[in-house]
């Protein structure tokens, strides 16, 4: 099966592509690395200001927030010639696909002029406070309490493996605002920023190494937050993560085809079993590029259909996985080897592209775990597509 979009579409994706041809950065001016996913090189806020101005950062939005009022296959094309030369249009992925996409769905009109604004125009960074100690997966269970004192809220507890905290600008922080509500109903959304007082960041190490600093604990004492950085409805805040999880899933797919492919043209297959599973790998990178497909299709038509994103999720993030296993095993001792180039523009994206086997491999982990682990995926196939009773 071949992809072919309508004339408009090709035309918007010559456009774009005519526009990456005149202004992509030089490497030599693009050498300076993030250092964190909350961590924008000045060269890269350049970078993102002018799709901003030029309506090419998120092509969906209205041109007031960085885009054109662009279709969904139009922004699907807009993806595909970003992947394609292993370009990323922002180093602060959260700000950009979750928490100003969450302002601009669930925020006042301040909100989206003081915060979303400028999260996209790459003048703050942003984070995001989901997972707790005791909340990880199961975000309904948190504990971060926040009271409501007068015109401010006052918040007490703790949040982990928060990407970017130490060098995020602000927060967006789900805490508890109704301790005697379901645990469902009693959520609310803030806005932090990390200089009020009582916000401690403890950027720490990951398994790739100790000094890849992105993993934060977050400690909130007696953190006060003025209430108009209440985001959405008191205690509506479920409605604010599912919508906000939403916004990162979309065309998430497309990102782990990708992935997938240049993993399987980095292996080197040796032996009948090693190139058996390389085929595995080739059939399962087809399947997701198939799925994907007939799934955007559907999207175009206005279908809504959760579980065929769930059913992506999965595949491509458990493929993606497998994949990188394959290539640091067919690597031998080499896979433990650090890269000592990395091919063009390798450093406009998050270090997909230009890691070494074995950090690939790690990293491929996060995609099972972020936007709805495996085992939630799993749960919502077996409720929606087979038909199963809830657990």
């Amino acid at each position: 099966m071949r992809l072919t979009f309508d004339e408009d579409v090709e035309k918007f994706r010559a456009e774009f592509v005519a526009f990456l041809h005149e202004h992509l950065p030089a490497e030599a001016e693009a050498a300076e690395r993030s250092r964190s996913s909350a961590h924008v090189p000045e060269w890269a806020r350049r970078w993102q200001r002018l799709l901003f101005d030029e309506g090419w950062l998120l092509p969906g939005n209205p041109p007031e927030f960085g885009g054109r009022n662009a279709s969904l296959l139009q922004q699907y094309v807009h993806l595909e010639e970003l992947a394609r030369r292993r370009i990323y249009h922002s180093f602060n992925p959260q700000g950009l696909g979750i928490i100003a996409a969450s302002l601009l769905s669930f925020g006042t009109e301040e909100q989206k002029r003081k915060w979303a604004a400028p999260i996209l125009r790459a003048e703050i960074t942003a984070a995001l406070g989901m997972s707790e100690p005791g909340a990880g997966s199961d975000l309904a269970s948190l504990k971060t309490r926040a009271t409501l004192q007068g015109d401010r809220f006052v918040v007490n507890g703790q949040k982990v493996w928060t990407s970017g905290a130490h060098d995020a600008d602000v927060l967006l922080t789900f805490v508890r605002t109704d301790p005697d509500a379901p645990k469902h109903k009693g959520i609310s959304v803030l806005l932090i920023p990390t200089d009020t007082p009582g916000v401690t960041r403890r950027p720490f190490g990951s398994i790739v190494s100790p000094e890849d600093l992105d993993f934060n604990e977050v400690f909130f004492s007696d953190v006060e937050v003025p209430a108009e950085n209440l985001v959405g409805p008191l205690n509506d805040g479920w409605r604010v993560a599912t919508g906000s999880l939403g916004h990162e899933r979309t065309l998430l797919w497309l990102n782990f085809a990708e992935r997938l492919e240049d993993l399987v043209r980095d292996m080197n297959p040796q032996g009948p079993l090693d190139r058996d599973r390389y085929a595995t790998l080739v059939m399962d990178a087809q399947a997701l590029r198939l799925l994907g497909s007939a799934a955007l299709a559907r999207a175009a038509r206005g279908e809504q259909d959760v579980a065929a994103l769930s059913v992506l999720k999965l595949l491509g993030s458990e493929a993606v996985q497998g994949a990188a296993e394959r290539a640091l095993e067919s690597s031998g001792p080499q896979g433990l080897e650090h890269p000592a180039t990395t091919a063009p523009f390798a450093h406009m994206n998050l270090d997909d592209f230009s890691a070494g086997r074995f950090e690939r491999y790690a990293r491929s982990f996060a995609g099972t775990i972020a936007g709805g682990t495996s085992e939630i995926q799993r749960s919502i196939i077996a409720e929606r597509v087979l038909g199963l009773p809830r657990g």
